[in-house]
């Protein structure tokens, strides 16, 4: 009684507190490993120690696309950068504990020589991480320009297959999703479907021959039949003003019309030029699917599977907007190099880099699972969300699909298919 006099306290209202703390440490530890995610317990930081900081760099080639068809489909400004500065948050929540200081600034230019310059400047001046939205080329470029220095590159944009395979670097990361593993995605769930009967139509563009090359693959891979392929020929930038809807309803029943029985129409239209005009207006009343319709992505706005809600909030109170893939994938960049900081405690990238090929890595990135990187060609392992623009439908590797190692695997270039030998 006297004790809890001393502790300005009852006794009984101090216990009742400790309750309080108890159930809501129980509950959100609960709600976390629900959720896919593992609570990091923060070691002590010893007295006297410094803090370790861990600049980042995010490198935006500034690009000239062709206007979307849709004026829905402008890309934001912050477009990816948003993704790493809600990384760099999460990632000195934990830091703060470890005496570990995340930040990251952005180098933006349209010319790849100035992006080079900028690069090997902050890669000379200490800086070891390298988040990058380029074309393949400029990430080619710059992977061989810092061959010599101790940095690595988090190709968070471009998902050309070269890129891992023959072109492959032991300096450059992808946390993007590769073209095969899209491709692989959306075949799948077509086979679970058993929509096995294929007609293809690709653009004109260089990516959208990368995207029609993968897509022919994915079909051979899971036993689809391509029964027919046919090129869409437009005139780039040509919005169809003089005529509008009405040219286009008339056009596409008659480019679809002589195709043979199918079950899907397959578009390749990664320039985003076309394939908006196919839905609803083929000869045949079938389904749409590949790069419009039903398409894969890493990331969908309207996600609440695994904890995914809360984590979209936050997105949206910080950057104004939903979260896109190229966000997703600079998080998820930021995120590995914050995660093997926590559990190496160094901020050597060196070190970091060879925990995230270790077999200890793992990445907590709301979908279901933990994600890992591929040690043959560094590529990040994760499930793919098949969707419309509304909501997704389904989430590959589908069932069914199995691995001797992990059903991850099923998704893109496997070990034993891999040409990437860098990594031997």
């Amino acid at each position: 009684m006297n004790r809890a006099k001393q502790s300005g306290c009852p006794l009984s209202l101090r216990r009742l507190r400790e309750l309080i703390a108890m159930v809501l440490t129980f509950a959100f530890t609960s709600y976390a490993l629900f959720a896919g995610h593992t609570i990091a317990r923060a070691a002590p930081a010893e007295k006297g120690t410094d803090v370790i900081s861990i600049p980042i760099v995010y490198v935006k080639e500034q690009r000239k696309r062709l206007p979307p068809l849709s004026l829905l489909d402008y890309p934001p400004d912050n477009e990816g950068i948003a993704g790493a500065e809600l990384a760099i948050d999460d990632n000195n929540t934990t830091g703060r504990f470890l005496k570990q200081d995340f930040s990251v600034e952005m180098i933006s230019s349209p010319k790849r020589d100035e992006l080079i310059e900028g690069v090997v400047a902050k890669a000379k001046a200490g800086v070891g991480f390298f988040v990058v939205d380029v074309s393949a080329e400029t990430l080619l470029a710059l992977s061989d320009a810092l061959k010599d220095l101790p940095a690595v590159l988090f190709n968070a944009g471009a998902p050309d297959q070269n890129l891992r395979e023959s072109e492959c670097r032991t300096n450059v990361k992808h946390t993007a999703a590769s073209y095969a593993m899209l491709t692989d995605s959306l075949a799948q769930y077509l086979a679970w479907k058993q929509w096995r009967k294929i007609v293809l139509v690709s653009g004109p563009q260089p990516e959208d021959k990368l995207y029609a090359k993968s897509l022919k693959r994915s079909l051979k891979r899971f036993g689809l039949k391509l029964l027919a392929e046919k090129q869409f020929e437009y005139q780039p930038g040509s919005h169809r003003t003089d005529g509008g809807y009405e040219q286009v309803q008339k056009q596409i029943p008659t480019f679809t019309q002589g195709l043979p029985e199918y079950d899907v129409l397959l578009v390749a239209d990664e320039a985003h030029q076309f394939g908006d005009y196919f839905a609803y207006r083929t000869w045949n009343a079938r389904p749409v699917a590949g790069t419009h319709g039903l398409y894969a992505t890493t990331w969908h706005p309207a996600s609440e599977l695994w904890g995914a809600s809360q984590f979209q909030n936050r997105f949206n109170r910080k950057a104004g907007r939903h979260m896109k893939p190229l966000d997703y994938a600079a998080w998820m960049a930021v995120r590995s190099i914050g995660e093997a900081a926590t559990r190496t405690g160094s901020g050597d990238p060196k070190t970091l880099i060879e925990y995230m090929l270790s077999d200890n890595f793992e990445l907590a990135a709301f979908k279901g699972q933990k994600l890992t990187y591929r040690p043959w060609n560094a590529q990040l392992r994760q499930p793919i969300f098949m969707a419309t623009p509304k909501l997704h439908v389904t989430v590959s590797p589908q069932p069914g699909f199995l691995h001797r190692i992990t059903v991850l695997d099923t998704l893109g270039i496997d070990q034993p298919e891999t040409e990437c030998t860098a990594f031997n």
